[in-house]
């Protein structure tokens, strides 16, 4: 009987002990991972290193998405800063947190986050199209029309079918007394997409407004060829050329 409760006794302190250094363990991984965000806490600053444990980042990055979709959206950016402290590659928190940012309208936060995650991507995905052309569109609506146009013209490359962006990134620029990225605009988007030809038509009119007349009429000739039934282009030609 003796030997029983010795046994037992030993089996006891022996779990108790387990418990003990499992939940010190995960108080160290959580207290390492404080350490970390505190010291890392701007992510306008990026970490540049190996990742310290990418297990813990996915383990926030849930926590984050479950607050998320609860819509404690505050919570949420908590869980979602400190998986990128432990594990600055880990992209779907990036963009979740940015995402997060944009929906609540904190977009000075959310710009540095998305260029973050667009500087991630090795390949073309409808994630990637979808931060290139929001912080695009975040940085020309603040005036950023240096840092707006590299986007712009990205995104035109990436998603070459939209062409109903190409003329609002086009004339936002313009009215803005920005012509030559305009210009640049219709340019890069006549390349995604050759054959549509009132790109070439708006890129002469542009070109016409700036007093560059030869090179309007250039790109009204081609307008022409690549619609040649049209009575527009084809008269637009013929009233250039008569100004020359």
């Amino acid at each position: 009987m003796k030997l029983f409760r010795t046994v037992y006794r030993i089996r006891i302190i022996a779990a108790s002990l387990a418990i003990l250094s499992f939940s010190t363990a995960i108080v160290a991984q959580d207290d390492g991972a404080a350490s970390v965000l505190q010291r890392y806490g701007n992510l306008d600053i990026e970490r540049i290193g190996p990742t310290i444990d990418g297990e813990l980042g996915q383990k926030y990055l849930r926590r984050g998405n479950t607050y998320s979709n609860l819509e404690r959206f505050e919570e949420a950016i908590e869980q979602y800063r400190k998986a990128i402290s432990v594990d600055p590659s880990l992209t779907d928190a990036i963009r979740n947190l940015a995402n997060t940012y944009y929906y609540l309208e904190r977009f000075d936060e959310a710009k540095p986050l998305l260029a973050r995650f667009i500087r991630l991507q090795t390949t073309t995905t409808a994630s990637l199209i979808a931060a290139v052309t929001t912080l695009a569109e975040l940085e020309r609506s603040d005036g950023n029309y240096a840092a707006s146009i590299a986007f712009d013209l990205r995104a035109i490359e990436l998603d070459s079918d939209n062409d109903s962006q190409v003329h609002i990134m086009a004339n936002t620029y313009n009215n803005a007394g920005e012509a030559d990225k305009a210009i640049s605009v219709y340019q890069k988007a006549i390349e995604a997409m050759p054959s549509n030809a009132f790109f070439d038509r708006s890129l002469g009119r542009i070109l016409e407004q700036e007093n560059r007349i030869e090179d309007a009429l250039q790109a009204y000739e081609s307008a022409a060829a690549k619609n040649p039934d049209s009575d527009f282009y084809s008269k637009l030609v013929e009233s250039t050329r008569g100004r020359l």
